[in-house]
C-alpha cells in the first residue's frame, strides 16, 4: 500500500505540474507582449535565421519571457518551416501566436519610394542610392544598360518611370523598383494613346511622352496642362519651333548654371528647341498621366505663346506683340529695352 500511495502522489504532481505548466504555456501563448520600455519596435529577420534565434532576439528584446514556449509552438504548428526574412513591426498588446501567424505569412514591413512629376532619370537614381532600405544593382551602369536591364532594350531612360508612390520590403532592389516604373509607364501611355483626341499633334507613342515632359516642365499648375499642350500644338502644325526653356535646360546639364541667358539660348543642342525645328530627342523628365493626358488632348485656342508671370501661372498669347508685353512686364521687370535680343 505505501508504493502504491507513493505512486499516486508523484502521479498527482506530476499532472498537477503538467496542468501548471499547460496553464502557463496557454498564458504565454495568447497574453498580450508587454515589451520593456527600451524595446525595439522593429524584428529584422535575416534570410536562413532559425527559430531559435529569433525567440532569443525577441526575449532579448524584452518582448517576450519564455522563449522555449515560442521555438515549440513554431515546432508544434508547424510555422517553423514558413518564416519569411524581412522586417516586422512589432506592437504591444499583440500576442506571441498572433506574432507567429504573421512571420509565416510574411506580413513584412513596406517602405516608400516616390518618384516625383517632373523628376529625371539621375534625380531618381540618386534619391534611390540615398535611401537605405533599397539594394543597389544597377548603379554601376549607364542610363542605357539600366533600360536594357529592365525592358530588354538599350533605351534612353528619360521618361520611361512613372512618378507614383511605390510600397516595399527592405531590400528590394533598385532593378525590381525601376521595372515596376517602367511597367507602370508603358501601361498608362498606352492606354493614354489609344484614347488619344483626333486633333493629338504628335504620330508616335514616344512623340507624345516627350512632348508630355515638356509640358510637366513648363507648369505646375493642372489647369494649364492643356492650354499648354494647344500652344505647342499649333507650333508643331505650323511648322514654328517650340522654343521652350526646359529643353534647353536639360541640354546644358551640368553647364546650366541656375539662369537661362541670351547665350544659352543660342547655344546649339541636340535638345535646344531655339535653334532646331521639331520635338527633342527624347523626353526630358518624367511625365505625369496628366501630362500625357494633356499632350495628346490639346486645347487649342489659336495661341502661339506663354510667359511664365513668377508666381506658378502663365500669361496667354495669340501674337508675337502681345507676347513681348507680357514678357516685358513679368520677366524684364518692364524694361522694354531688354527686349532686344529676345526671341520668343
Amino acid at each position: 500500500m505505501g508504493l502504491r500511495r507513493s505512486i499516486a502522489i508523484l502521479l498527482t504532481l506530476i499532472g498537477i505540474a503538467i496542468g501548471v505548466l499547460a496553464v502557463d504555456y496557454l498564458r504565454f501563448l495568447h497574453s498580450p507582449m508587454q515589451p520593456q520600455d527600451e524595446a525595439s519596435e522593429i524584428l529584422e529577420i535575416e534570410r536562413g535565421a532559425s527559430v531559435r534565434w529569433i525567440a532569443s532576439r525577441l526575449a532579448e528584446q524584452g518582448w517576450i519571457d519564455r522563449p522555449l514556449y515560442f521555438r515549440l509552438t513554431a515546432r508544434f504548428n508547424d510555422t517553423a518551416t514558413r518564416l519569411h526574412a524581412g522586417e516586422y513591426r512589432l506592437t504591444p498588446g499583440q500576442t506571441p501566436y498572433r506574432l507567429l501567424e504573421r512571420l509565416a505569412a510574411g506580413d513584412v514591413v513596406h517602405h516608400r519610394f516616390t518618384v516625383i512629376e517632373g523628376w529625371t532619370f539621375e534625380q531618381i537614381r540618386e534619391a534611390l542610392a540615398r535611401h537605405d532600405t533599397v539594394r543597389l544593382e544597377l548603379e554601376a551602369l549607364s542610363g542605357d544598360e539600366v533600360m536594357e536591364q529592365i525592358s530588354g532594350k538599350p533605351d534612353h531612360p528619360e521618361g520611361w518611370l512613372y512618378p507614383d508612390t511605390y510600397s516595399f520590403p527592405r531590400g528590394t532592389t533598385d532593378r525590381e523598383i525601376y521595372r515596376r516604373a517602367h511597367r507602370r509607364m508603358e501601361q498608362a501611355l498606352e492606354q493614354e494613346w489609344q484614347n488619344r483626341a483626333e486633333d493629338a499633334p504628335v504620330d508616335s507613342r514616344y512623340d507624345a511622352l516627350i512632348l508630355a515632359s515638356i509640358i510637366e516642365r513648363e507648369t505646375g499648375i493642372a489647369e494649364e496642362r492643356h492650354r499648354v499642350a494647344g500652344v505647342f500644338a499649333e507650333r508643331i502644325d505650323r511648322g514654328m519651333r517650340l522654343q521652350t526653356d526646359p529643353t534647353v535646360i536639360y541640354g546644358l546639364g551640368d553647364d546650366f548654371a541656375g539662369r537661362l541667358t541670351y547665350a544659352d539660348l543660342a547655344r546649339d543642342t541636340p535638345y535646344n528647341t531655339y535653334t532646331r525645328a521639331g520635338l527633342p530627342p527624347t523626353p526630358i523628365a518624367m511625365p505625369s498621366r496628366a501630362a500625357i493626358h494633356a499632350a495628346l488632348h490639346p486645347d487649342r485656342r489659336g495661341e502661339l505663346y506663354f510667359v511664365a508671370t513668377g508666381d506658378g501661372g502663365h500669361v496667354f498669347s495669340e501674337t508675337l506683340d502681345e507676347h513681348n508685353e507680357a514678357v516685358i512686364k513679368y520677366q524684364l521687370d518692364g524694361d522694354a529695352s531688354r527686349l532686344r535680343g529676345y526671341e520668343p
